[in-house]
């Protein structure tokens, strides 16, 4: 399951687009300005994006320019009006790996999106059989069962926070007489496994009193 970032700020398109694509298995954070794009996705970290150029806020050039350089292995499709020549070319100068005039049919978008998705690097998967967890080296990181339920909540709320309540309950603590600090050291103790199991940051981000949510995409299987 991809990651996806759409910013398009026609309201029937972006829905359309949306639909389509989390249809075909992706996870999508959809914006209609480039600046609800940049505060929405704040810490994750997209596998593609589906740029419009013409924004609200901002020329759709600045967004592809802010993201390839903050996230070089992102991929980026631009999706736009403007069809000349000149605009092909800067659009694919700016950082766009594809650039597609609309109108575009789905199927033809989902086929760019796809191939964008097999030139990155396998990624993060969370296997329910082996109640393990899977880094984009390969390594394999065996997980305990309240490891293993922390994890696929999160996972399963894609961009959303899963509070820590929720994942208290869910692990099975009452949460009116459940000490934090417990959850804390099960996080705790869960990126520091993974950090020398395989030198990487686990992939989910802590809101300071709040819960947790997944920066990147993890497969869960």
């Amino acid at each position: 399951m991809a990651l996806l970032g759409l910013l398009e700020d026609e309201i029937d398109l972006r829905e359309e687009l949306e639909a389509y694509l989390s249809m075909a298995g992706h996870r999508v954070l959809c914006a209609d300005s480039s600046a609800e794009f940049f505060s929405v996705g704040d810490g994750l970290r997209f596998d593609v994006i589906i740029v419009d150029r013409g924004l609200p806020d901002a020329d759709g050039l600045q967004v592809i320019e802010r993201v390839r350089r903050e996230s070089p292995k992102t991929g980026i499709v631009m999706l736009t009006a403007r069809g000349s020549s000149e605009d092909r070319i800067s659009g694919l100068q700016t950082g766009a790996d594809h650039y597609l005039v609309k109108p575009v049919s789905l199927p033809e978008l989902g086929a760019h999106v796809s191939a964008l998705l097999r030139r990155l690097p396998e990624g993060w998967r969370l296997d329910g059989n082996e109640r393990c967890l899977y880094a984009p080296d390969g390594t394999r990181l065996a997980l305990s069962a309240r490891e293993f339920d922390l994890l696929g909540l999160i996972v399963r709320r894609g961009s959303r926070m899963a509070s820590r309540r929720e994942v208290a309950e869910a692990l099975g603590w009452d949460w009116l007489s459940f000490d934090q600090r417990r959850l804390d050291t099960l996080v705790s103790r869960l990126r520091r496994r993974c950090r020398e199991a395989c030198g990487q940051e686990l992939p989910i981000r802590t809101e300071h009193s709040r819960g947790y949510v997944a920066t990147g995409a993890i497969e869960l299987t």
